[in-house]
């Protein structure tokens, strides 16, 4: 116990030491922290549909029909209605044959990698992929090779020095939008490249799915080469404001990780409620109301983001509704955010090891729920904050 409370004493004194604060409401534009209301500013509810009737009514409607739990695993008794319709209607999305639910991005990271791969095949991973995919790649025993973030000709290099080696699958795998830098994948050209190299391409669309495109599909549409992207994995509670994750693949991929992936196997399935209320998020993504809050995410991204450019502020390369701002090191990076946050700006300041040393950043996010006048206050606010504090 002493060593535990001497770590955390060491992370407390170089300014590392996380802790929790509570929200005290639902995930709106504003909520209530420490007893007063904040301006939101680090949630991933994107386009504000956590809270919305359409999806409360569809959850518990499915809940007291169907009950709270639901009570097994998929493979025992924890299959249920709303489980199947929601994999069917993600397929449908996704545009492939089927789909397969997991309880979190992480289990479904995890899961997919340990259950596909095994140790004679390869996997190449963009060196800012998110944690789950790198602790999947070890989970899987997969030969993985890192290639640096974003650079084709890097991994193509890489590739063509594997060749002679080569004894069982490929799989590149990406992060679609990068949770912490807010850019993107070029996906396009790795689609070129595993079709170069007979391998297979996955992308981690949990920040683009229901967000870019031009109907809500994600990166893929965004970048049009959807259609050539083997395994779509995503996430039912950021843009769709639920819980949960998925990968919709061919029919033999799923059939595959619900024989081999232990994170499926092994755990109770979603409450039903949770994919009762996705349906209705995707029902909502695809609608007229959908197509409105996207092009307000838009608006709000263009307007946040251009007003800290315009202050002089680094934001890494952000294309997305995730916008980072450099702040390089973690003492200042938690005193910004301590700050904001009395200045009723609730964000989070990002350090290692979440990032590179050196690369700690306020991460601020957009919602289609946010106004105007909020996000132009709070642009000043974030200024004015780096201003005070930064090295």
């Amino acid at each position: 116990m002493n060593r535990w409370q001497q770590e955390l004493a060491q992370l407390e004194q170089r300014g590392m030491l996380r802790s929790l604060r509570i929200v005290e409401n639902g995930q709106g534009a504003k909520v209530h922290v420490c007893g007063r209301e904040v301006l939101l500013l680090c949630s991933n509810n994107y386009l504000g549909i956590a809270g919305h009737p359409a999806l409360i009514e569809k959850m518990v409607a499915a809940t007291r029909e169907l009950g709270a739990g639901s009570g097994a695993s998929r493979l025992v008794s924890g299959t249920m209605p709303t489980h199947v319709a929601l994999e069917e209607r993600i397929a449908a999305f996704k545009g492939v044959s089927a789909a397969l639910l997991f309880n979190s991005g992480y289990a479904a990271n995890m899961g997919i990698l340990q259950g596909l791969l095994g140790p004679d095949d390869v996997v190449f991973s963009d060196e800012l992929n998110h944690a789950s995919i790198i602790d999947g790649c070890r989970l899987a025993r997969a030969n993985t090779i890192v290639y640096p973030h974003c650079d084709t000709e890097a991994l193509a290099e890489l590739m063509e020095r594997e060749k002679p080696n080569r004894k069982g699958r490929w799989l590149i795998v990406t992060d679609g939008v990068f949770s912490m830098d807010g850019d993107m994948a070029p996906l396009a050209h790795l689609c070129d490249l595993k079709e170069e190299h007979d391998a297979l391409l996955m992308v981690d669309d949990a920040h683009g799915t229901g967000v870019l495109g031009k109907s809500g599909r994600g990166t893929g549409e965004y970048l049009n080469c959807l259609d050539r992207i083997d395994l779509h994995m995503g996430t039912l509670g950021k843009a769709l404001g639920c819980a949960g994750a998925y990968l919709a693949a061919e029919r033999v991929v799923i059939d595959t990780l619900i024989n081999h992936s232990r994170a499926f196997i092994f755990s109770t399935s979603l409450p039903p409620g949770v994919p009762a209320a996705a349906m209705a998020a995707l029902d909502l993504v695809d609608s007229a109301e959908g197509r409105v809050l996207r092009e307000k995410l838009e608006r709000n991204r263009v307007q946040l983001a251009g007003s800290l450019m315009a202050g002089g502020m680094d934001l890494l390369g952000s294309m997305t509704q995730i916008i980072p701002v450099l702040t390089k090191n973690p003492e200042p990076t938690m005193k910004m955010t301590a700050r904001l946050l009395e200045e009723g700006i609730f964000l989070q300041g990002i350090r290692p090891p979440t990032v590179a040393q050196g690369l700690c950043r306020l991460r601020a996010t957009v919602m289609a729920s946010h106004d105007a006048i909020d996000l132009e206050r709070a642009s000043e606010k974030i200024l004015a904050v780096y201003g005070e504090f930064a090295e």
